[in-house]
């Protein structure tokens, strides 16, 4: 198991293609046994990519360690299977299926979490019947995260949770992932800074599908001159950016 010191999630020179195109190019970084670590940066310069890859979704190459053991070897549903939620960036939930259908093909454990996913999300009770399509885009948001934390995790990787949501389901969303982020650390991709300064200890920031910067959130987002420079902002205020056309699909 991890200790304290050791980081659950270690990527060491990761490389990652889509269709043949580099996506993410020398990536290493480390996310802590606790908390949030936040995978910043503009549009386009591979954040879901470098989840996307974590997990095997796409074409990669480097060392991907979690809770001290490679898993960069494995498929994706082997990688899942340790223990790794993910919730992926336009909730991708099955439209055609009822909420509580959906909820029931993401269980992973003889008794899942229904207590604390009833009492995160009170309204999925009352449309459990309802087509998983027919949802709002925040309802949807709240689907793909209560997938998630029906099972007992030691890492989520969450692409984009605030992405098109009004400012309500924003402060929502983001009370959710708090509440996740007590029982299991997370790498959060998130263009929403003030969600970040609320939840991150920690910054991961990405230029051209490399590394630019790593160190504690507080420190890079109280330096105005560092977030204008990596992420296109005066400062930590509220940030999201248009939709690109980045190599791994819109704002990554």
């Amino acid at each position: 198991m991890a200790s304290t010191t050791q980081p659950i999630l270690r990527v060491e020179g990761l490389y990652a293609r889509i269709s043949g195109q580099q996506v993410v190019e020398d990536v290493s970084f480390s996310v802590a046994p606790t908390g949030v670590t936040a995978l910043l940066g503009r549009n386009g310069v591979g954040k879901s990519s470098t989840i996307k890859a974590i997990l095997g979704i796409i074409e990669r190459d480097g060392t991907v360690e979690f809770d001290g053991e490679r898993i960069d070897g494995l498929r994706t549903d082997r990688i899942v299977r340790r223990g790794i939620a993910y919730v992926p960036e336009d909730r991708e939930v099955f439209a055609s299926l009822t909420v509580e259908e959906n909820l029931t093909l993401a269980v992973r454990q003889a008794e899942p979490n229904r207590a604390l996913v009833d009492e995160l999300f009170p309204e999925l009770r009352t449309r459990s019947q309802q087509a998983a399509g027919t949802l709002s885009g925040g309802q949807q948001q709240m689907v793909s995260l209560a997938r998630a934390l029906l099972n007992d995790n030691r890492l989520i990787l969450v692409d984009e949770p605030t992405k098109g949501l009004a400012p309500k389901l924003v402060f929502d969303v983001a009370r959710v992932l708090k509440a996740a982020a007590e029982t299991s650390p997370m790498l959060l991709v998130e263009q929403n800074l003030t969600v970040v300064r609320e939840l991150a200890q920690d910054v991961v920031v990405l230029s051209g599908g490399r590394v630019v910067h790593r160190g504690p959130a507080a420190e890079f987002l109280d330096d105005e001159r560092l977030v204008e420079r990596h992420l296109g902002v005066a400062g930590a205020e509220d940030h999201h950016t248009p939709e690109g056309s980045g190599p791994d699909g819109g704002a990554r």
